[in-house]
């Protein structure tokens, strides 16, 4: 009589659609591990993962019973849940303490083992809240008394880009000059298939419980020479200019990408990134080795295992183009509501004297004005952007439509007002494919 099948080790990954999240969850899976994914948004989740098992929930909001039920029947929990900064409704205290002190506070008692992603450099000292959140959370599952391993990576880079990886990829891919920033800052990377398999090594049981270990290549290297070596690995050449980029610049640059994030933009350059890029990111791999840990690869040949391909430098010169192209798309509807209210006179004469009654021209010129200034504004915020381009293709081509019956002489028009249009519609497609966060 054949032997029943043993039963596979279960495990739940908070943030399981994010960079490591998800990365963590395909090594489990592929491990033998019975994962189940934790998110809020069921379209990230389907996106990334589509073949994964999924639980759907704010993890901010469970309460210490909700994460009792949850990880019932569960052996490890991987916490790969996080984010850089306050603002957008997001609250760095509530994701980086508050849900890993009832996560730990609901494993008491139990042979669960936690596995807290969090970060080298963490400390009650630290000049961001993102590390000193990270800290206080981290303190919270030590004094919990419960089964844990606390892995510290430092920039983690891997095939796919998000955040800063993706804006490290498209400094690198800059064309012409080569902006010197933070020329004195050292940086340790981690190759994200190193992060993931000391995720499944801590899982299996191998790392000996209360480990707190970062997780770094053992050699750090200059910033600008972190760029130069990704420049190098996407195939690109050097600029022919090389210039230093002030610091007060920098800042600017982060107050801004800060502002953006009233709009519900993420940046990866808001405050807290160039922050943490300027203190350095930096660890010692010394605990994790002496706790049986695999050496974790230098650089060079994290990104001799990455394959790089067009797709890669397309990412690369778009990911600055994308911002660019909404900022475009803005300034070209404000501009028209506005010289359209200015001239609003002469805009409804355009279609008098074509034989329109004054008063449909009136309120036909009035409600233009109104579309293109609220299309000009909707843009800009990050949940109006999808409607907000498809308004701009669909009014465009309304004005085409319309313009060409009213005055069909305007397309023969010298300095071609009609035809200057098209191009905006078709500008317009580009934040719609360009997007997608994950």
């Amino acid at each position: 009589m054949t032997a029943p099948a043993p039963t596979p080790p279960r495990a739940l990954v908070l943030g399981g659609y994010g960079l490591i999240g998800a990365a963590a969850m395909r090594a489990l899976m592929a491990a033998g591990f019975e994962v189940t994914g934790v998110g809020r948004s069921e379209t990230a989740a389907r996106r990334v993962l589509p073949q994964a098992r999924w639980h759907f929930a704010d993890v901010t909001t469970l309460s210490t019973t909700d994460w009792q039920a949850l990880c019932a029947d569960v052996d490890v929990v991987v916490n790969a849940a996080g984010a850089l900064q306050d603002g957008g409704g997001t609250d760095l205290a509530a994701i980086h303490t508050t849900l890993p002190a009832r996560l730990s506070a609901a494993l008491v008692g139990s042979d669960t083992r936690l596995i807290q992603i969090s970060a080298a450099g963490v400390s009650e000292e630290a000049s961001t809240a993102f590390f000193r959140t990270k800290a206080r959370g981290d303190a919270a599952i030590v004094a919990a008394g419960i089964d844990h391993v606390i892995l510290r990576p430092t920039l983690v880079i891997g095939a796919a880009a998000y955040g800063g990886t993706a804006l490290l990829r498209a400094v690198a891919a800059l064309p012409l000059i080569d902006w010197r920033i933070l020329e004195d800052t050292p940086v340790q990377t981690i190759a994200l298939s190193d992060l993931t398999a000391a995720i499944v090594t801590a899982a299996k049981g191998d790392i000996a419980a209360g480990t707190i270990a970062d997780l770094t290549e053992a050699e750090a290297r200059p910033f600008p020479e972190l760029i130069r070596d990704l420049r190098h690995w996407q195939g690109l050449p050097a600029p022919g200019l090389s210039l230093p980029l002030p610091g007060f610049m920098l800042s600017l640059v982060g107050k801004g990408a800060d502002l953006l994030g009233l709009f519900g933009w993420r940046s990866p350059l808001r405050s807290t990134a160039l922050t943490a890029l300027s203190d350095g990111i930096t660890g010692d791999p010394t605990h994790w080795l002496a706790a049986g840990g695999r050496p974790c690869r230098a650089l060079n040949d994290t990104l001799s295992d990455l394959p790089t391909t067009v797709q890669e430098r397309w990412f690369s010169r778009l990911f600055l183009l994308f911002p660019l192209v909404i900022a475009t798309l803005s300034l070209f509807w404000l501009a028209s509501g506005l010289i359209g209210l200015a001239q609003f006179p002469a805009a409804v004469e355009v279609l008098t004297s074509r034989g329109g009654s004054a008063g449909l021209a009136t309120v036909a010129v009035a409600a233009g004005i109104f579309l293109d200034l609220a299309l000009g504004l909707m843009v800009l915020w990050r949940r109006g952007l999808r409607p907000a381009c498809l308004g701009m293709i669909a009014v465009t081509l309304g004005y085409l439509g319309a313009g060409t019956l009213v005055a069909p002489d305007l397309w023969a028009d010298p300095l071609g007002p009609f035809v200057k249009t098209l191009p905006a519609a078709v500008l317009a497609l580009i934040p719609l494919a360009l997007e997608d966060t994950r």
